[in-house]
């Protein structure tokens, strides 16, 4: 079990430059010297966080407190299991991890190898937690095609369609936190959120990177038993 979260420390005075690129593309070499010269990549590995992005979960709980002493958290696309890390540690009593990908244990949680879309998978997870969810987590992004536009598009359908899901599994007062991409349309969330929760919030934690458009939908008071809202309907109508 990862100790207790700190901050990563301040950037290294020197960066990291690699001595070679021989064998490897210019996005690659500038991957690998992005990665070395992250404090919240050594700060992950030095703490037993399975990645960087466990900061960005525990930047925006110690903000918003979306995590309490006995939840029932629900990781969607779980892989590698960072967020489900991080939701154990904080005292979630059932964290339910889902992935289209195989996952490698975490003591306190529970992982399933499947799709969330599946029409039986909010009764199975209600059943497997012997209640609703308190929380619903998503930090699932596609395949990136290199083509802006077109990222954005995929991954706010994404993000709609784990909206829809939590609301199937949340309790009244729950929380729901997605990842999106600025762009535009991520603001057609926004309508149909803002009337299934009693607050919603567009957040950059920390840990993301200042270069990339990443954004954190937080959707926090469940407004449980009012019809599903779907961004879909909104814009239709």
């Amino acid at each position: 079990m990862p100790k207790s979260p700190g901050k990563p420390g301040a950037a290294r005075a020197l960066s990291v430059r690699l001595r070679t690129a021989e064998g490897r593309s210019i996005a690659s070499q500038r991957w690998l010297e992005r990665q070395l010269n992250d404090p919240y990549v050594a700060a992950a590995r030095a703490q037993g966080w399975r990645s960087r992005a466990a900061f960005k979960l525990i930047e925006m709980d110690d903000k918003y407190k979306l995590i309490r002493h006995g939840s029932r958290v629900v990781d969607l696309g779980a892989a590698p299991g960072g967020w489900s890390q991080v939701a154990v540690q904080r005292g979630a009593a059932w964290v339910v991890g889902l992935d289209l990908l195989p996952i490698d244990p975490v003591p306190g949680a529970t992982f399933l190898q499947g799709d969330f879309n599946d029409a039986d998978m909010p009764e199975r997870l209600r059943a497997l937690m012997g209640g609703p969810a308190d929380v619903v987590l998503s930090d699932m992004a596609p395949n990136t095609t290199g083509h802006g536009a077109t990222d954005h598009i995929r991954i706010v359908a994404l993000a709609e369609l784990a909206f829809e899901f939590a609301q199937a599994v949340l309790a009244p007062g729950g929380a729901f936190v997605a990842k999106v991409f600025q762009g535009g349309s991520e603001k057609d969330l926004l309508a149909p959120m803002k009337r299934a929760f009693a607050t919603v919030r567009h957040v950059k934690p920390p840990a993301s990177r200042k270069e990339s458009s990443e954004l954190y939908v937080v959707a926090t008071g469940f407004r449980a038993g009012s019809p599903p809202q779907s961004a879909r309907d909104a814009a239709a109508g």
